[in-house]
């Protein structure tokens, strides 16, 4: 694992919830270029990265995972701590290529529950012009009754 956040509390934090999981190869950085350095050194099976740092977001950190042909593994589950949870922020998040989205104040119930999403997670990553990450779709629409509309001729 990679945890990526400017504050240390927040990583201890996340450290001592992982241990608890009992995760025990644990790597961190305070920031998003030595989080990418780490990236590249240990790469990782998951990344943790808070979304407000300086100098480089963590958003831009997440892009930077998914697009750079450094990157060991662009397909690294990614999840975002933010204290921000505003539709727009969730929404910019999963067009960045985030797997999931933690608001903070953490706890160790819901970062389990991340945790447990992300290994049930069974979406493929889509790959366009503007975007790489897991499908942004996270609900599959059950088949509905009546009759398909595509293929049939206009009434």
């Amino acid at each position: 694992m990679l945890v990526c956040d400017d504050s240390l509390q927040i990583r201890a934090l996340v450290k001592t919830f992982l241990h608890a999981f009992g995760i025990k190869d644990i790597h961190e950085a305070c920031d998003a270029e030595t989080g990418f350095a780490e990236l590249l050194d240990s790469n990782p099976d998951l990344v943790i990265t808070d979304w407000n740092m300086p100098e480089v977001s963590g958003l831009d950190f997440v892009k930077r995972i998914r697009q750079s042909l450094e990157a060991p593994n662009p397909y690294v589950p990614v999840i975002m701590l933010t204290g921000y949870t505003e539709m727009d922020r969730v929404v910019t998040a999963r067009d960045a290529g985030v797997s999931s989205f933690l608001a903070k104040p953490l706890s160790a119930d819901s970062l389990y529950k991340r945790l447990v999403s992300l290994v049930d997670d069974e979406r493929m990553f889509v790959r366009s012009n503007d975007f790489f990450g897991p499908d942004r779709r996270f609900h599959k629409s059950a088949i509905t009754e009546g009759p398909e509309r595509r293929g049939q001729a206009a009434a």
